[in-house]
């Protein structure tokens, strides 16, 4: 992990552009924790570099719209390991 807050959130946002991560994926990779992911996102890194911002934005929302339907898989794959 690196040594400042702005490296990181660029490191991150890197990091979630090149795979396509999640916000709990990145923070599991990253050793840290869900909000300290979000908040270095959504609100620290548009004022270091907005340009990852932009592409990190996108993928947030992405997963915000599906989040929903891996919840919902997420619980079958629960119910049907159980029977």
């Amino acid at each position: 992990m690196t040594d400042t807050i702005e490296e990181r959130a660029c490191e991150l946002a890197v990091y979630m552009i090149e795979t396509g991560a999640t916000v709990r994926a990145a923070a599991k990779h990253f050793g840290i924790s869900k909000s300290t992911v979000h908040k270095d996102l959504s609100q620290r890194l548009p004022k270091y570099n907005k340009v990852l911002y932009t592409k990190v934005r996108s993928i947030l929302d992405e997963n915000k719209a599906q989040r929903h339907i891996r919840g919902g898989m997420a619980t079958r794959e629960k119910y049907l390991k159980a029977k």
